[in-house]
């Protein structure tokens, strides 16, 4: 739920090496979340690990029976001892 009281399902898939994010997947995902909580909004995600490093992630919808990509972000995953407390401190000035 968001701060307007707004409430989600989201379904995700993640896929890791020659594996590859499915349209099939993401439009059953979907019509799945549309049949069974019609009253909350569906926010589609897939995740594709690029590397063991690496991450993109994606939120995808149905637009004219095809999917569409709404918004991509790609993030760098560090172990805990990599970040400083000055970089956390940079981080919540973004919230």
């Amino acid at each position: 739920m968001n701060s307007n009281g707004m409430q989600f399902i989201i379904p995700v898939q993640a896929k890791a090496g020659s594996d590859q994010i499915s349209v099939v997947q993401t439009k059953q995902d979907i019509s799945y979340c549309f049949e069974k909580f019609p009253n909350l909004i569906c926010r589609s995600i897939s995740a594709q690990f690029i590397n063991n490093a690496l991450i993109a992630m994606f939120e995808l919808t149905i637009y004219e029976g095809e999917v569409k990509l709404v918004q991509e972000k790609h993030y760098k995953l560090v172990s805990a001892d990599q970040i400083s407390e000055n970089d956390l401190q940079n981080y919540r000035n973004y919230t």
